[in-house]
């Protein structure tokens, strides 16, 4: 017997997964740091989307039963051919079914008002979706600092911090900071080009380099970042709340979705 207390639902959020080769057949892979985060920090419980593009099917209908959307980085970049530049070697390697499926996606779990938090290559894919554009190579171009990952065998060097960025002021990042400014880590050799009309600038690296955005006009919580929060986030205090934050608006979702679903279920029997 319970105590007569029901415990809720821990919110279903989907990670669009990346297609790799390993021994010449193709894997649909997340990293472990990201479906961790979202379990110790968010309280969520990651759901790996695989990336069949068009061969999935009822995407709409799978983005109506979810609680949130999380986009991962990965080593992979978003193809030129989606935001009307020329592909070259300089914006290699790519992951087309990755493309195929997460641009959609994003556009879909907007429109559905699911919360949405973008990371790295989702931070680009977000700007992408929403008709923005991007740099192959930030550091080649004048007066832009090197954003790449740092030359080190250790994982807390290259993902430990690397630059201060600038939070605007009176802005969602400025208020969960407490502060006007933020210490990141940087892995990253692409970055936003032109930024999307539908998409807030939120914080700027000392180079003019767009570290964040949010959704103009969301439904819900959808925030993107160029750094990795999910590294060991709940060692950081940013990065604990920017997750905490993401979970309870994934957490609010779920119990509309689950008290909807027990409304239509109560109105049949």
């Amino acid at each position: 017997m319970d105590s007569g207390t029901t415990k809720p639902f821990a919110p279903l959020v989907a990670v669009p997964a990346c297609v790799r080769a390993v021994d010449g057949q193709p894997f649909h892979t997340v990293g472990d740091k990201y479906v961790r985060a979202l379990a110790l920090c968010a309280g969520a419980t990651p759901l790996m989307l695989p990336s069949l593009g068009d061969d999935l099917p009822d995407l709409a209908g799978l983005v109506a039963r979810l609680d949130g959307v999380m986009l991962t980085g990965s080593p992979s970049n978003v193809h030129p051919d989606h935001y009307g530049k020329i592909a070259t070697p300089e914006a290699e390697p790519y992951d087309l079914e990755r493309d195929a499926t997460s641009l959609a996606f994003i556009r879909m779990a907007l429109a559905e008002g699911l919360p949405l938090l973008a990371i790295c290559r989702g931070f680009q894919e977000l700007n992408v979706a929403l008709g923005g554009s991007l740099h192959a190579r930030v550091h080649e171009l004048e007066g832009r600092m090197d954003h790449r990952r740092p030359k080190h065998p250790e994982l807390d060097v290259q993902y430990g911090p690397k630059h201060p960025v600038r939070l605007r002021a009176g802005g969602p990042f400025a208020a969960l900071a407490g502060a006007e400014s933020l210490m990141v880590n940087s892995l990253h050799w692409q970055a936003l080009d032109r930024v999307a009309d539908d998409l807030v600038e939120e914080a700027w690296a000392e180079d003019g380099t767009v570290e964040a955005v949010s959704v103009s006009g969301a439904r819900a919580f959808a925030l993107g970042v160029q750094w990795h929060p999910e590294y060991k986030a709940w060692e950081n205090p940013f990065s604990q709340s920017l997750f905490e934050a993401f979970g309870t608006a994934a957490a609010g979702r779920a119990a509309a979705r689950n008290g909807a679903q027990d409304h239509r279920l109560s109105a049949v029997s």
